[in-house]
C-alpha cells in the first residue's frame, strides 16, 4: 500500500497503558508490516496492533488516544502530529479498501427509489390512462361523446336536423362500409372540417355539403375520421389531453370534471387535425369504393400538399357507384336550411 510504505521508517514517543487502571510506560511507536509496533526503550517489542483494526477514540482531540481494537483494553496517547497524521492517514487508505456493505445497500434501496420514482412519472400515468379507456364501457363512452357535443353545439349553434337532410345522410352511411363509428352530425359551426367524438360520433362542418358539388368530399371526412378513431382510442386521446386526475376520476366514479370536458371540447374546436398516413388511408377509400381525389382537394386546393391521395386516387379508371341520387345529395346539401 503506498500509504503504509510512505510512513515505514516514521517513529514517535508514546504513552501505552496495557489495561484501563495499568500505569503508563513510555514507548516507542513506529510502523511494522500492515501493524503498528509498540516497544519499550530497549527495543522490546510490547504489541503489534493491526494498522487495519486500529481506533482512534478521541477524534480531532491532542494528545491522539488509539485502540488497537473497539472492545481492547490497551490504548497508547500520541502526542506527536506527524505519526497522528500517518495513522490516520493509513487508517482512511485502508478503509477505502474494505467492502462496505452499508454504503452497498444503500446505493441499492437509493437506486431501486429511484426507478420506482421513474415508474411513476413516466410508466404509472400512461398505465393508468390506458386501463381507464380499456375498462370504460359504451354506455359511458356515449355519455362522454354526448356530453361533449352539448359542450360544442353551445358554440356552434344546434346540430342541422333536418328531416330530410338526415334521412339522406342515413343514405350516405349506408352506402358506406359499416364502422363503430356510425353517427354523423353536421354542424354549422364549431369545427373547420371535421372530428370524432368517444361513442362513435363524427362531426362535420356543414361546409362539407354545402360547398362541394357531390358527396364525394363528406364521404372522404368520414372516412379519414374513422380511421383516426381506429388509430387512436378517442377516449385515451380524451384523457391523455385532460391528465391523470381525470382518469382517475373515470375510473372511481364514472365520470369526467366538466372542466376537463370544457378544455377538451374547445381543444377539439381549435386544433386542426393530426394528418393521416396515405397508405391505411387509401385502403379506406379503396373499401368503400369512394375516390380521395375529391377530399384531397378539399384539404388543399393546390393539391402540392396531397399529391400522393391524388396520383393514387383508388377509383381512378375504375366505374365508382353514386354514393347518392342527385335528389338525395340535394336534400343533404340543405339538411342546415330546414
Amino acid at each position: 500500500m503506498t500509504a503504509l510504505k510512505k510512513y515505514l521508517r516514521l517513529e514517535s514517543p508514546g504513552l501505552w497503558r496495557d489495561q484501563p487502571d495499568a500505569q503508563r510506560r513510555d514507548v516507542i511507536v513506529s510502523f511494522g508490516d500492515a501493524s503498528l509496533v509498540l516497544t519499550d526503550k530497549r527495543g522490546v517489542a510490547l504489541a503489534h496492533w493491526s494498522l487495519p483494526a486500529i481506533e482512534r477514540l478521541n477524534p480531532r482531540q491532542r494528545p491522539a488516544l488509539f485502540a488497537p481494537g473497539p472492545e481492547a483494553d490497551e490504548t497508547v496517547e500520541i502526542a506527536d502530529d506527524e505519526m497522528i497524521e500517518a495513522i490516520e492517514t493509513v487508517r482512511k487508505a485502508i478503509e477505502r479498501r474494505r467492502p462496505h456493505q452499508g454504503r452497498l445497500r444503500g446505493l441499492l434501496v437509493g437506486g431501486t427509489l429511484a426507478v420506482l420514482a421513474l415508474l411513476c412519472v413516466f410508466w404509472l400515468p400512461g398505465a393508468l390512462i390506458g386501463h381507464a379507456a380499456r375498462v370504460a364501457p359504451p354506455e359511458t363512452r356515449a355519455d362522454i361523446g354526448a356530453q361533449l357535443a352539448a359542450r360544442i353545439t353551445r358554440v356552434s349553434g344546434q346540430a342541422c336536423a333536418g328531416r330530410d337532410g338526415r334521412a339522406a345522410l342515413g343514405k350516405l352511411l349506408a352506402a358506406l362500409p359499416a364502422d363503430p363509428f356510425d353517427q354523423v352530425v353536421i354542424l354549422p359551426a364549431g369545427v373547420a372540417t371535421a372530428a370524432h367524438l368517444p361513442g362513435g360520433v363524427i362531426l362535420l362542418n356543414r361546409a362539407l355539403v354545402e360547398d362541394h358539388e357531390a358527396p364525394d368530399v363528406a364521404a372522404g371526412f368520414i372516412l379519414a375520421e374513422r380511421l383516426r378513431a381506429a388509430q387512436a382510442d378517442p377516449l385515451r386521446q380524451l384523457l391523455r389531453f385532460t391528465g391523470l386526475r381525470s382518469a382517475f376520476g373515470l375510473l372511481t366514479r364514472g365520470t369526467l370534471p366538466p372542466a376537463a370536458l370544457d378544455a377538451y371540447a374547445e381543444h377539439l374546436m381549435t386544433t386542426p387535425p393530426e394528418p393521416l398516413p396515405v397508405e391505411p388511408l387509401l385502403t379506406r377509400f379503396s373499401t368503400a369504393g369512394v375516390p380521395s381525389t375529391p377530399y384531397a382537394y378539399a384539404l388543399d386546393l393546390s393539391g402540392e400538399s396531397v399529391l400522393d391521395l391524388i396520383e393514387a386516387d383508388p377509383m381512378r379508371g375504375r366505374d365508382q357507384t353514386q354514393l347518392l341520387s342527385d335528389g338525395d345529395w340535394v336534400r343533404l346539401q340543405n339538411i342546415c336550411a330546414q
